[in-house]
């Protein structure tokens, strides 16, 4: 896994960050689902130190990024995904 940003991307493009971390959006979006408490996620899938101010602005940042990924996004998403990774 990458270098967690303070925030994830904003916007209606997908961009790299997003392609890198596409797998921690999906565990993301699974440990919503299960209805596990917003620190246990931030600190066991992203390795934040959730006693930070910050750390709850940047799990929940990452969270709708993944939302929008599978919601509005997708779309967008489908094609970015296909196109070869630019190193």
């Amino acid at each position: 896994m990458s270098m967690i940003e303070a925030l994830a991307p904003a916007g209606d493009e997908v961009v790299e960050y997003d392609r890198t971390n596409l797998a921690l959006y999906a565990a993301l979006l699974e440990a919503e689902n299960a209805g596990r408490d917003w620190c246990d996620v931030a600190s066991s899938l992203m390795h934040l130190d959730v006693t930070r101010p910050d750390a709850e602005a940047c799990w929940r940042s990452h969270l709708e990024r993944a939302r929008w990924i599978v919601g509005a996004g997708l779309a967008t998403a489908l094609v970015a995904f296909n196109r070869r990774a630019t190193h």
